[in-house]
């Protein structure tokens, strides 16, 4: 019999498509996980962001590893609310993100004073905060491109919301 800690366990193997080193469960999109009876499972999602290009991919690579497991009567709910937030990412997936090169999200190292000020971003090769923004937007739309000043890498940034 099938238990909703397996379903947990074939999720595990579902990664995002944009950063392949995290799972959708490292992301903590999957919000909620029921299993009705031997053949049917519902999955509610939550994107990072309300049109992120990846969902469909991910929708996908989620129903093929419950069919692979005998599940064919598959509903996958996508809701906006709440808003996802990085706040639902593990810990193990920031570190992942920090080994891949990209800066996990991160709240500013001091406290932040006006509506423009920018986070504190540590590079993820040298650990510097020398840091400076390059771009809002990095290769994609949930990441920022930043700048090492001490190393001179440049680096992508998962922005915090």
């Amino acid at each position: 019999m099938m238990t909703t800690a397996n379903i947990y366990d074939i999720l595990e193997t579902v990664t995002d498509p944009e950063v392949p080193v995290l799972t959708i469960l490292d992301l903590g999109i999957v919000r909620d996980v029921q299993i009705i009876d031997d053949t049917t499972v519902h999955v509610t999602i939550t994107p990072t962001y309300s049109g992120c290009p990846a969902m469909n991919t991910i929708s996908i690579q989620i129903r093929l590893a419950l069919m692979q497991e005998g599940f064919r009567n598959i509903h996958i709910h996508t809701v906006l609310t709440p808003a996802w937030t990085t706040d639902w990412m593990t810990p193990a997936g920031k570190d992942k993100l920090k080994a891949y090169g990209i800066a996990p999200p991160q709240y500013a190292a001091k406290p932040r004073t006006g509506l423009f000020d920018e986070p504190m971003v540590q590079c993820p090769q040298c650990n510097s905060f020398n840091t400076r923004l390059i771009s809002e937007f990095g290769s994609t739309s949930c990441k920022a491109l930043y700048q090492c000043n001490d190393c001179k890498e440049p680096f992508d940034y998962f922005k915090c919301h």
